[in-house]
């Protein structure tokens, strides 16, 4: 009885609890009204605040202790990225930005937002802002619950001691994920390609492009080799961690680690830099990958 109890106990660790506490920072009352209206279509979101500058909303923060904040950039004073550095690490909540100016995008990103909206904010740019927040605090609830997971496992296998990798037991596939190499059939060959070296890899037809920077390349310059091998994207993307390795468009995986540049462009879309100076666009149905490669 008492291991199923323990069961219970670690499939509770693993879910996330509670609505979405959320506090609404802009100076403007109608922006800040508009953005209630639309998330009272969100039945696991509670607004426990709302404020009309930065310091208010510092305050507000230790108060309320929120899980997410929509935060103004432009406000008199002090504006969203002042406001936003003046929070202890301890105390910051997940952020999406809200602008009137697409071109703060990149500096939302580098002070590490979940996402940001564009004024007017639009109900399905709202949804896919909200699906971001809700997977991120899911990763931070993981995190941090990481302590707790090993007791629990420990419990289990009659092993306190025990360490995360050899309590998860990881089968094959995630083994080949944690692998240093990308192993590839093509054929009756197997092609075995150092995950540092990838750029990014392509489809083209029946075959998978795997651009690298070669066996005596400099990571930095656009000098490489492309592997051309009879495989599927799906193939690949099994093998290959979805956190590192995302998935850009319908036809484009990147090296999230090899991205040094992210350009807005046209309808949500976007362009990215890697480290040897090739652009790769971020289509707009993938906008979500963008915490992970900024």
């Amino acid at each position: 009885m008492d291991r199923v109890v323990d069961r219970e106990r670690l499939h509770d660790a693993t879910e996330p609890h509670g609505p979405l506490r959320a506090l609404i920072v802009d100076d403007e009352p109608l922006a800040r009204r508009g953005l209630v209206i639309r998330l009272e279509a969100h039945a696991d979101v509670e607004i426990v605040g709302e404020c009309g500058n930065g310091l208010d909303a510092i305050a507000s923060l230790r108060e309320l202790r929120p899980d997410l904040i929509f935060l103004d950039v432009q406000m008199p004073g002090m504006d969203g990225f002042e406001t936003l550095r003046s929070i202890p690490a301890h105390e910051m909540p997940l952020v999406v930005f809200v602008t009137a100016y697409d071109h703060y995008a990149i500096r939302a990103f580098e002070a590490s937002a979940t996402d940001y909206l564009l004024k007017p904010v639009e109900e399905t740019r709202l949804a896919q802002a909200l699906a971001r927040v809700r997977m991120a605090r899911s990763q931070r609830e993981a995190s941090g619950h990481r302590a707790h997971l090993l007791g629990l496992l420990g419990e289990l296998s009659g092993r306190p001691l025990l360490d995360l990798d050899d309590a998860l037991k990881p089968d094959a596939l995630e083994q080949l994920r944690r692998e240093d190499k990308l192993a590839v059939r093509d054929g009756g060959r197997t092609v075995r390609v150092d995950l540092a070296s990838i750029r990014w890899i392509d489809a083209a037809g029946d075959y998978m492009c795997i651009h690298t920077d070669g066996p005596a390349a400099d990571r930095n310059t656009p000098q490489g080799e492309t592997l051309v091998l009879r495989a599927t994207m799906r193939e690949l993307e099994m093998q290959l961690d979805p956190q590192r390795f995302p998935r850009i468009h319908r036809s484009t995986i990147v090296n999230a680690r090899r991205v040094v540049e992210m350009r807005p462009h046209t309808n949500g879309e976007g362009f990215l830099r890697l480290d040897c100076g090739h652009e790769l666009k971020l289509s707009r149905t993938h906008r979500d990958k963008l915490a992970l490669l900024i």
